[in-house]
């Protein structure tokens, strides 16, 4: 076994923490979630993080387990370890904090399979989470305690995107090894940051780690004190400091913005976007600036990545697109990160810039098809999938 002195606790994968959406059933009781996880890392103890940032009220729970998994909601009963945090087996969250547990050991190997399960015995607020989406991101819920159950019941279980509570898994793994953050909104919660994991699975040394950051709807400048949309979950100056301190990251890839261009539609259209949310782009750019300035004090090396199409979106319109474009101009000219990587014009109709290519477009002229995911994540320079030299 190394020595612990070449070690190090490195983030091996993790998720934001931000607002669900508010519903009459937002408690849950007698509830198991089980998380199944691809490891990009070896090691041979692991801890998890949970994290209560968006509830109102303390979560408790009741027990957390982890185990090898098939990549679904099977685990390996004989290799399931209890999780404990200072030394008992039940947590309690209070309202806006996280608290990470004991290290487990565990040996792990990079491309392993393993999986969370959490059981909530009482009644708990579901309102610390976040929806993401790709080919290694699914989550199962299921009726009862079943943490210790090899396979979940089909009858009492079911599929789900939405991640509560597990924010961070981290590994104790060689002193080289090291995370890129992935931070975004909506596009870098679905599949990019997955098929990066993939891509650095397949060609990267082992020494990588790909921990997506990122909250569907969030936006730079502007967060939505109402219930009807606080789920689009809050703005980048409180999200960021938390979401890009990673234990072992040197790297952040921040992709993010384009929320803040169309939401805004006035009081007339809709009483909660007015057009006072619209931002300039020196707005913008400072606020891009805040990120670069935090992420430096983390002594993070720092990549923008460009706003992607959005003709034909709902709220599409000329000055949108300029404003989007102008702001893609500073990103990829900026001296103050990096490097850019150009997601816009990867994705992009070259022949008709304002909108995706052929086959890049999901269907809603926002978000990326999958073989734009794809693409995205093979425009990330592979020097970014090794151990930075």
């Amino acid at each position: 076994m190394m020595s612990e002195n070449k070690m190090k606790w490195t983030g091996a994968w993790g998720n934001a923490i931000s607002i669900t959406e508010r519903r009459p059933e937002n408690y849950a009781k007698n509830l198991t979630l089980r998380y199944p996880v691809k490891m990009m890392l070896s090691g041979q103890a692991l801890r998890i993080t949970l994290d209560n940032f968006c509830g109102s009220e303390a979560v408790t729970v009741t027990s957390a387990s982890i185990a090898f998994s098939d990549g679904n909601d099977a685990i390996k009963a004989d290799s399931m370890k209890n999780v404990t945090f200072g030394g008992c087996g039940s947590v309690t969250i209070p309202a806006g904090e996280r608290i990470t547990s004991d290290p487990i050991e565990f040996d792990v190997r990079c491309g392993d399979d393993i999986a969370v399960s959490l059981y909530l015995a009482d009644f708990t607020e579901m309102r610390s989470g976040v929806l993401i989406t790709g080919p290694l991101s699914k989550g199962y819920f299921a009726i009862g305690n079943q943490t210790a159950e090899t396979m979940l019941d089909p009858d009492t279980s079911k599929k789900t995107n939405w991640f509560y509570f597990l924010s961070d898994i981290e590994v104790l793994t060689a002193a080289e090894n090291r995370a890129v953050i992935c931070y975004g909104d909506s596009i870098t919660a679905q599949a990019w940051p997955d098929y990066l994991m993939q891509r650095t699975l397949e060609i990267g040394d082992g020494t990588t780690a790909i921990v997506r950051k990122a909250a569907s709807g969030t936006r730079i400048l502007r967060q939505y004190d109402n219930i009807t949309y606080d789920s689009y979950g809050l703005r980048g100056e409180l999200r960021f400091p938390r979401e890009a301190l990673v234990p072992g990251a040197d790297t952040i890839i921040i992709q993010h913005g384009i929320n803040d261009i169309i939401h805004p539609v006035g009081t007339d259209v809709n009483r909660f976007r007015p057009w006072s949310d619209l931002p300039t782009a020196q707005e913008m750019t400072d606020g891009l600036r805040r990120y670069l300035e935090k992420a430096r004090e983390y002594n993070l090396k720092t990549y923008l990545g460009t706003l992607l199409p959005i003709e034909g979106w709902r709220t599409y319109a000329d000055f949108r697109e300029e404003l989007r474009c102008e702001v893609n101009e500073w990103i990829r000219t900026t001296n103050e990160a990096d490097g850019c990587i150009d997601f816009d014009r990867a994705v992009c109709n070259p022949d008709r810039p304002s909108s995706f290519a052929e086959g890049y477009d999901s269907g809603d002229h926002l978000h990326p098809s999958q073989a734009a995911y794809k693409r995205m994540a093979e425009e990330v320079p592979g020097e970014l999938l090794y151990k930075i030299k």
